[in-house]
């Protein structure tokens, strides 16, 4: 059923994006339209990964590291990947304070997972485990490239949509001006609405079978508790350039985004946790507390500091 949905927005996402090429240039503008979105998912296909990683700085490691917390890390993932039947990715490292994580990559045989060094501060070793395992179901269920169409799609409706607006779009249509105005200001935030359908049901299905992957539903339910009043904290400059990455992350890294509501990419997190306590059978006792102690305090008793 995920699946099916999925498809059917992402066939939205193509309508929309076909629609308004033929705004702007009528048949012809529906031939540019389809020729654009094909160049740009190809391209992304092939390289969403090194340039998400790229953005971010990442640098890649294993279990030689010089650190000891980068080297339980790297191993964990590697036990993880082995739970979960499924090839070892790549592990990367993200010098930022704000505690996240995100997969990348086109399938699972070339895929990446990356953590913020905020992350491996403030999480102990099960909770790390939680929050690796819910990206290896991303990777599992190829969420990555999912999120990669989804994010170029909706990245070129809004480009057309801009081009249409300074140029003008086909006015001898149905509607003529008016008709195109309104598709012009309506159609990305459309867009950015079937985007976020999409990330938030893809959230919920790789927090559940990240649970099964590390056997411990609470173990993530106290990740994301942690990572949500982090997150709050603790600004991410380079999502805050790039927002369009922000739906890779487990929790929204952007300012401002710790309720849900319509335009948020993520499910609220207490939803996410409830979700996760009820697979364990026991009531909810975890809440994300925004008032609580400063990550970076509570960095310096664990032992990832």
């Amino acid at each position: 059923m995920n699946t099916l949905r999925t498809g059917m927005l992402l066939a939205a996402l193509t309508a929309l994006f076909m629609g308004i090429g033929y705004l702007l240039g009528g048949g012809f503008g529906i031939v540019i339209a389809f020729l654009v979105a094909a160049a740009t998912n190809l391209y992304a296909y092939w390289n969403s990964d090194k340039m998400v990683l790229r953005m971010y700085r990442a640098e890649e490691v294993d279990e030689t590291h010089s650190s000891g917390a980068i080297r339980r890390y790297a191993s964990m993932v590697r036990q993880l990947a082995m739970n979960a039947d499924m090839p070892q990715p790549k592990v990367y490292i993200i010098e930022n304070p704000q505690p996240n994580a995100f997969a990348t990559g086109r399938n699972p045989q070339n895929a990446a997972v990356a953590a913020t060094t905020g992350l491996l501060r403030i999480l102990d070793e099960r909770e790390l485990a939680g929050v690796m395992a819910h990206e290896l179901a991303h990777v599992r269920n190829r969420d990555t490239l999912t999120m990669t169409v989804t994010a170029t799609i909706a990245g070129a409706i809004t480009m057309l949509a801009n081009f249409a607006l300074f140029f003008g779009g086909n006015r001898n249509n149905a509607g003529g001006l008016i008709g195109s105005i309104a598709i012009m200001i309506f159609a990305p935030m459309a867009a950015a609405l079937v985007q976020m359908a999409i990330s938030r049901g893809r959230e919920y299905e790789a927090d559940r079978i990240g649970a099964e992957i590390c056997g411990h539903p609470e173990w993530l339910a106290s990740a994301l508790a942690k990572i949500s009043n982090g997150a709050a904290q603790i600004p991410n400059d380079v999502a805050e350039r790039h927002p369009e990455t922000g739906q890779l992350m487990i929790i929204n890294p952007l300012s401002g985004q710790g309720r849900d509501n319509l335009f948020s990419t993520h499910p609220d997190t207490q939803n996410r946790i409830d979700a996760l306590m009820a697979m364990t059978g026991e009531p909810t006792r975890l809440r994300p507390d925004p008032d609580g102690p400063s990550p970076l305090e509570t960095a310096r008793k664990g032992p990832w500091g």
